[in-house]
């Protein structure tokens, strides 16, 4: 019995290191979606700051505060 308990634990610790893996691939995974996520925030309010001031660039030429 004794001699199958080395196995065992290579089993064990090899399974261990796969599962290890595949947490970190998921926390990648999970960061890399953040990142996008947060981008396309940033890019939404980038646009919609830009077309405010777009907005009352017109609306200063068309009351004539600017040229």
């Amino acid at each position: 019995m004794s001699g199958k308990q080395p196995c065992f634990k290579g089993f064990t610790q090899q399974a261990e290191g796969t599962m290890q893996d595949a947490v970190n691939k998921v926390g990648q995974a999970t960061q890399q979606v953040v990142d996008q996520a947060t981008q396309a925030g940033q890019k939404a309010v980038d646009q919609v700051y830009k077309a405010a001031q777009d907005g009352v660039t017109d609306l200063e030429k068309k009351i004539g505060l600017k040229k």
